[in-house]
């Protein structure tokens, strides 16, 4: 009976082991040349782009406007105030100068710090509220 048992125990492991291998072989990596094959034709098929700059976009075409007209437009949305003056869009506009005078906006700053109306100091804490 022993020995029926272990005979059976011992089949049953090599069919594990020999199912592990084939399976071990039915995944095994593809090898280089088979890499590069595969990543050529999608480069030709269009799926993957080509070089470091795969993130790049081509420009949609070229523009019919002269450098003259372009730069008359961007003057113009520059004076309507459609565009912002600068290199970016978040060019910072100067504030338009009021009747007031430094003395007078540090005294009204003063005063509201005191009134605890603004935060004092970094951490933002009022000594009023």
């Amino acid at each position: 009976m022993k020995r029926n048992l272990a005979i059976l125990s011992a089949l049953i492991m090599g069919l594990m082991g020999a199912q592990a291998a084939m399976a071990q072989a039915a995944s095994a990596p593809a090898s280089r040349a088979d890499v590069k094959a595969e990543a050529k034709a999608a480069v030709k098929s269009g799926e993957t782009a080509k070089g470091e700059g795969a993130g790049r976009v081509k420009a949609s075409g070229k523009t019919n406007k002269s450098r003259a007209a372009a730069r008359a437009e961007a003057r113009a949305a520059v004076k309507s105030g459609e565009a912002a003056k600068g290199e970016g869009s978040d060019a910072v506009k100067p504030m338009a100068s009021g009747d007031t005078s430094r003395a007078d906006v540090k005294s009204e700053a003063k005063a509201a710090v005191k009134a605890g109306e603004i935060p004092k100091g970094e951490a933002g804490i009022t000594t009023k509220k």
